[in-house]
């Protein structure tokens, strides 16, 4: 192996937390005969791939990955309470298991988002901590998305505190969407797609140049809707109002991963994106986790060693070892 692989889209959730924040528009976790549940949904899922540590570095041994990233999976964001005590409680487990990894797990956390003065104060309590690398917060939220609201202030906040940002879609259900598993097929993409381009039109991509931001699943269908977004913004001045520069330009300023499930469509997101901003992902240990990255990032072409480095640097370790970023 040249150089390790560093997973930076991947799930963690300890058990006693399998009861979600209160308001949780899914119903709790639960363990059924060691599948995991969520509410009567069966996940497919082992419990334990979610769940036990081990499992997660064996995992990681056995594809080569030096370095995980993990963060809670999205039915575990906050979005409709306080839930001032889950989010502290997860961030205190997590920040617990990163510390005992002996390096080999990164970890982002989770804010609250029903309230924008104590997500800012979690960001920066996260950031004075020192152990979380960052957090992770979901493209949509009560119909706005990131250059408005709470999400844009958790962007503010960590900018300011040089902490990492993984947007990760909630598979928010829509009628239409309600068989064949479109939840997630086509609404994941639209709903990361839909985050990709708050942050270009809206001006956080461009006023905030310190901010490390991943979009996972390769941006969704982001890198197939940049030409139009590039076209109406020199075509109409409503879409361009917020931003001074072309999306293809500040497009380059985001991350996105790996997990795209298709060669020709992880071409045309490094095409836009350019090498240096693409991520090693698996979405582990969900259904749709990509389930041998080694494989799928050789086949791609793509270069062991740049992803290395923009891991760590999306990461913070660049920073932390020589005091600076790349």
């Amino acid at each position: 192996m040249s150089a390790g692989l560093i997973d930076v889209h991947a799930h963690w959730l300890p058990s006693d937390l399998f009861g979600l924040p209160s308001g949780s528009p899914y119903g709790a976790m639960r363990d059924q005969d060691g599948e995991l549940f969520l509410g009567d949904l069966p996940l497919s899922i082992r419990t334990e791939a979610m769940s036990d540590v081990n499992a997660i570095i064996a995992d990681m041994d056995a594809h080569e990955i030096s370095l995980r990233a993990v963060s809670p999976p999205p039915f575990a964001f906050a979005v409709n309470s306080s839930s001032e005590n889950y989010v502290e409680d997860y961030n205190a487990s997590l920040s617990k298991v990163v510390a005992e990894s002996s390096g080999r797990l990164a970890g982002l956390g989770l804010t609250r988002l029903d309230d924008e003065s104590s997500a800012v104060r979690q960001v920066a309590g996260i950031a004075k901590a020192g152990v979380l690398a960052g957090v992770a917060i979901p493209p949509l939220l009560r119909g706005e998305s990131l250059d408005t609201g709470v999400l844009r202030s958790v962007l503010e906040s960590a900018a300011e505190h040089r902490l990492a940002v993984l947007v990760h879609p909630m598979q928010l259900p829509r009628p239409e969407w309600s068989s064949h598993y479109l939840a997630n097929l086509i609404g994941n993409p639209v709903e990361t797609a839909t985050a990709v381009a708050a942050g270009i039109l809206g001006g956080v991509l461009e006023e905030l140049p310190d901010l490390r931001i991943c979009f996972v699943h390769g941006g969704g269908c982001a890198p197939a809707l940049l030409g139009r977004w590039s076209h109406a913004w020199h075509a109409r001045a409503d879409v361009r109002a917020g931003s001074s520069s072309d999306p293809r330009e500040l497009f380059r300023s985001a991350y996105f991963d790996t997990v795209t499930h298709d060669q020709n469509t992880l071409d045309l997101l490094a095409a836009h994106a350019g090498q240096d901003r693409i991520l090693c992902g698996t979405d582990y240990p969900f259904d749709m986790a990509e389930s041998n990255l080694p494989a799928f990032v050789d086949k791609g072409g793509l270069d062991r060693a740049a992803l290395q480095r923009s891991g760590q640097t999306f990461l913070g370790l660049a920073r932390d070892r020589r005091g600076h970023d790349d």
